[in-house]
């Protein structure tokens, strides 16, 4: 209860009032609005315009794609026989970024998974690496790096057995051979990425590459991956498989051969191709020396190279079977046509001798191919004249590539038209001054063998996709360049100068079989300078059987020691090969009077013809 008020007390005054000025709380306003203002611009341009390009960054950094090999296609020979596959093998592959302390957008400092050096120790043994250099490539910059490549499934297992930070791997195909070198340089090899890289499996990886897939994982800041995180998978397409030619059995001997013959003379190598007439597939193709293309690595880069289509040699003697068909297709000779003959010529101030002393003596066309004269080879050229002989050369595929598409492939050489001048016509007549494949040399005898049409050599018959079925590849091109006449006259002297009187290519003989051929022995040009060296190129071409022709096996040696005749060192290689591929085509024997299983058996116990 309130007293009564004293009389004289005075009453305190009220508070005074607050006044705010209208000015300072428009200011106040704007500044707010400014920093809503900016806040919300922040966020647009965070939220909207930078969108995208944060977003993308956000996943860069919890996501990687980690491509996936497709597997890639076999190869095969023509029986089915597998020269190229692949197996499953292993990656083991590093996120860097598992050793590196990180920091969350609140400011934690997030410490590294692992140290690199210790997880380095503990790998280097395994994957057989330096640790040091090991270490090194856990501190690089991003997410994944490659620590090795196409190692073995239980090595991949150990590794991940370790259980170490930031490592791990995933199962890519590796390219394997099972027949180790058998048609190596033909078949070629790939890359680590599965690529090819040399041969078919080069020139046609676009066919068994495949398409690869890609595999999305989303990561921790650590470096493991998240087992409930993304993770999307496109599956690797495999790529088709490539069907050869190739017959391996011959392809077998004919790499055996030519290994032997050249280890007999320690040549520089030699080479060996067998054709199939009038289909123009290639039946077998080898160079020696050779490699393994599961372990090129510890080899002679050298022996990668395919010999029979990259390497020019001049024909010598076996030229002059093409200057006789070119001269009797020109009408300029017939097979009863005769010339004296000496054993020497001078043409253009340069003399051309025989190999052999003789008197002048009375010979037919077919007495000049069975004996190889220099001299009557020359007398048959000039009958034809420069330019006729030039244009024949050329139509039977010299100076030109043979269309097979190998990789490297060259295509020989003949003296262009306005270079032709007193000698060349002689010199080319007999096989110098102009070069070519061995490859190019086997098609233009199979031209021969094809009543003069010349095809395409191949060496692929077609492709096989997923459903199994074989695509043929389309047909050799073909094309008459002599008249079935013409061919048929120099089979049959060619079959003379294997089995004629005083015929240099006696020891290029078959059993059973008639066959006819020609020597070739041929100085190598210097390198260096003008002029020929004192190496010879030792060769022998011919074609069985001479009544039904189906082969052409043609045989090159290079620089051989000791004997250096083509009959000598070529011939006899030229019969092995020959035979076994005969054999092996199931080809029945002509004028033999015994059966191909009869032939088979005696092959099978007789010893392998030599050399003298």
């Amino acid at each position: 209860m309130r007293g009564p008020r004293r009389r004289g007390a005075s009453t305190p005054p009220p508070p005074p009032a607050v006044v705010v000025p209208v000015r300072r709380i428009r200011s106040a306003f704007a500044v707010v609005l400014v920093l809503i203002g900016l806040t919300v611009a922040q966020l647009v341009q965070v939220q909207v315009v930078d969108g995208a390009e944060h977003a993308a960054r956000g996943e860069r950094q919890r996501l990687r794609t980690v491509e996936l090999p497709a597997v890639r296609g076999r190869i095969y020979d023509r029986e089915g026989a597998v020269l190229a596959t692949s197996v499953d093998a292993a990656a083991v592959h590093a996120d860097p970024a598992a050793f590196r302390p990180t920091t969350r957008p609140d400011g934690t400092r997030v410490p590294a998974a692992g140290d690199r050096r210790e997880v380095a120790r503990a790998l280097a043994p395994l994957l057989d690496l330096d640790p040091v250099a090991l270490a090194d490539r856990l501190d690089r910059d991003g997410r994944f790096v490659y620590l090795a490549r196409q190692v073995d499934l239980a090595t991949a297992e150990a590794v991940m057995d370790l259980r170490l930070p930031g490592i791990g791997m995933h199962v890519e195909p590796r390219r394997a051979y099972p027949s180790g070198g058998t048609a190596a340089q033909v078949v070629g090899f790939t890359g680590i990425d599965g690529a090819g890289l040399q041969g078919l499996e080069a020139s046609h990886d676009h066919v068994l590459r495949g398409r690869s897939g890609t595999l999305l994982v989303e990561h921790a800041p650590g470096g493991l991956a998240i087992a409930s995180g993304e993770r999307e998978l496109v599956p690797a397409e495999p790529g088709a498989d490539l069907v050869l030619t190739l017959d391996r059995e011959i392809q077998h001997v004919a790499e055996r051969v030519a290994a032997d013959v050249s280890a007999r003379y320690d040549a520089l190598g030699a080479t060996v191709v067998v054709l199939e007439v009038g289909t123009g597939d290639v039946l077998g193709m080898a160079s020696a020396p050779t490699f393994d293309p599961n372990a090129r690595r510890t080899g002679d880069a050298a022996a990668w190279r395919n010999r029979a289509v990259t390497d020019l040699f001049e024909p010598g003697s076996t030229q002059k079977a093409l200057t006789v068909a070119v001269a009797l297709e020109s009408g300029a000779i017939t097979p009863a046509t005769a010339f004296d003959v000496p054993d020497r010529l001078t043409v253009g101030g340069h003399t051309f001798t025989d190999v052999s002393r003789h008197g002048v003596e009375r010979w037919t066309v077919g007495d000049v191919l069975a004996r190889s004269s220099n001299v009557g080879t020359i007398l048959v050229a000039e009958r034809i004249g420069e330019e006729a002989l030039r244009e024949g050369l050329l139509a039977l595929g010299q100076a030109r590539p043979t269309g097979l598409g190998f990789p490297g492939e060259v295509a020989g050489h003949l003296p262009a038209a306005d270079a032709w001048w007193a000698t060349t016509l002689p010199t080319v007549a007999i096989g110098y001054g102009t070069s070519t494949t061995l490859l190019g040399l086997a098609t233009s005898y199979a031209t021969l063998a094809n009543d003069g049409v010349r095809v395409t050599p191949r060496l692929v018959r077609g492709t096989v996709g997923l459903d199994g079925r074989l695509e043929p590849a389309p047909p050799a091109a073909a094309e008459r360049v002599l008249s079935d006449r013409t061919a048929g006259v120099v089979l049959e002297l060619l079959g003379a100068a294997v089995d004629g009187p005083g015929a240099t290519g006696g020891l290029a003989a078959v059993p059973g079989y008639r066959v006819g051929g020609k020597t070739g022995t041929a100085r190598k040009p210097l390198v260096d300078a003008a002029g020929y060296s004192d190496q010879y190129v030792a060769s022998f071409v011919g074609v069985a059987p001479l009544d039904d022709p189906r082969l052409v096996v043609a045989v090159m040696v290079d620089a051989p020691q000791g004997a250096y005749y083509g009959g000598a060192v070529a011939a006899p290689a030229f019969a092995e090969v020959m035979h076994a591929s005969l054999l092996a085509r199931r080809i029945v024997p002509d004028g033999s009077g015994r059966s191909l299983d009869e032939l088979v058996r005696s092959a099978a116990a007789a010893p392998a013809p030599t050399a003298p």
